[in-house]
């Protein structure tokens, strides 16, 4: 280990330390990190330069305001905050083990289709899937330790407007913990797949399909593509991929020093499992050392300064509300994660990707490579973005999706509202005026 590495661990101790007192839940749940780490060797340095920036912000913040005031305002912002409060028509489909899958879907206003371009509307009913005139409809996968309200801005855009379908994955949100998990079998992509089938087949049996998917919602469709390539042939129209990758994912630095990383690939399973094994002990310590890892969440979330204090509040939510055992067993599933020949069966669709230049957990490297293997694909690398740029650019996403849409209701002839396409273009503007500048 480097001296630099010791050093940035050390004063990722001192951090938390200040950040934690001493009796609370928080300061055994730490001390439960340093056993592990005792026993792992690097740990406590990998950990540390992980926390390290978040930790002193917040011990520096404890200086100027208390704890209870902080506790207050995350409160107000539960309480005012619209953001993830867009509710659907609730549905449930059940995976191939049992486990009961929660989704949401919002059907098309009566009076949107009254604003649907008149040629479109003609000619919607040429596109027929399985002897059926159904819309074209957008199925929404969500990433890890996130569930379907990170969609929240691009629902709120799409909304009567066009029929969609938003899921929480497999012990997310408000689908039931996986059955084979509670049986001992390990979480994998492949399984979020066919997990995606059963959703499909149970709210969108019919019409085209739009895949949405974010981080592990990404990597889900392509575990579809790659198991069922008759449905993608016969029925999905385009796609959407914002923060994902098609593999190579333990080679991933997490914005860390080469040693830090390699410790931290390392060491992480097992010190995920050991923290899901003493899973109400974290549970707790994650509540009360709720300012520090808020910085944490910020910091491999966002890659701007000025981010919504309720978005951020939002994202911190939903990853509080994911298990600290759930997040242990799909860690591993991304390491082993090998998906880059399932976009051959994506290819010639229109499809969209979309990444942050300041993502720590999957590079914008990684769509680049994924944009390479789709002929039909626009590629948006957004500046001073992070993992989740549909939350930290909500208005910029939302623009490419719905040109996205307007490309494949143009490729199916499927109708679509005009105001999703006055949405689509006013983004085709600013991308050709930005390209003339």
């Amino acid at each position: 280990m480097s001296d630099s590495t010791a050093d940035t661990g050390k004063a990722a101790a001192k951090a938390v330390a200040a950040a934690v007192r001493p009796g609370q839940p928080g300061q055994q749940a730490l001390g439960l990190l340093a056993r592990a780490g005792k026993q792992a060797g690097f740990v406590g340095a990998a950990i540390g330069v992980v926390a390290a920036g978040a930790a002193a912000g917040v011990a520096v913040e404890r200086m100027t305001v208390g704890r209870e005031i902080r506790r207050k305002a995350r409160l107000a912002l539960d309480a005012a905050g619209p953001y993830g409060t867009l509710r659907g028509e609730p549905g449930l489909a059940v995976a191939e083990d049992g486990t009961a899958l929660y989704y949401e879907t919002e059907e098309i206003d009566a009076g949107a289709q009254g604003g649907t371009n008149g040629m479109h509307k003609a000619l919607g009913g040429l596109f027929r899937r399985g002897g059926s005139d159904a819309p074209l409809t957008v199925v929404f996968s969500h990433g890890y330790c996130l569930n379907q309200d990170a969609w929240h801005f691009q629902r709120a855009a799409l909304r009567g407007h066009v029929r969609a379908v938003y899921w929480d994955q497999r012990s997310h949100g408000r689908s039931e913990r996986g059955h084979a998990q509670i049986d001992g079998s390990p979480a994998t992509i492949d399984q979020l797949g066919r997990d995606l089938k059963a959703v499909i087949d149970a709210a969108a049996p019919e019409g085209p399909l739009v895949l949405a998917g974010h981080s592990m919602g990404g990597m889900t469709i392509m575990a579809l593509a790659d198991q069922f390539p008759e449905l993608v042939a016969e029925r999905v129209a385009g796609v959407f991929f914002a923060g994902t990758s098609t593999g190579k994912l333990a080679a991933v630095s997490l914005g860390l020093p080469a040693v830090g990383a390699r410790a931290f690939r390392a060491l992480a399973p097992g010190l995920l499992r050991a923290l899901g094994s003493q899973a109400d002990l974290v549970e707790r310590g994650r509540r009360a050392t709720a300012d520090l890892f808020a910085g944490v969440v910020k910091r491999y979330s966002f890659g701007s300064d000025d981010v919504d204090p309720g978005v951020a509040r939002l994202a911190e939510r939903m990853i509080e509300s994911t298990p600290i055992d759930v997040v242990a067993e799909f860690y591993p599933a991304f390491t082993e994660h090998e998906k880059a020949e399932s976009l051959a069966a994506l290819d010639g669709r229109p499809a969209l990707v979309m990444a942050g230049d300041k993502d720590l957990l999957t590079p914008s490297e990684h769509s680049v490579a994924i944009a390479e293997r789709l002929s039909a694909c626009e590629l948006v690398v957004v500046p001073d973005a992070g993992h989740l740029v549909m939350l930290e650019y909500p208005e910029l996403v939302n623009g490419h999706l719905a040109a996205l849409l307007a490309r494949v209701a143009d490729e199916v002839r499927a109708p679509l509202p005009d105001a999703v396409r006055e949405l689509g273009a006013a983004a085709a503007s600013e991308i050709a005026e930005a390209a003339g500048a």
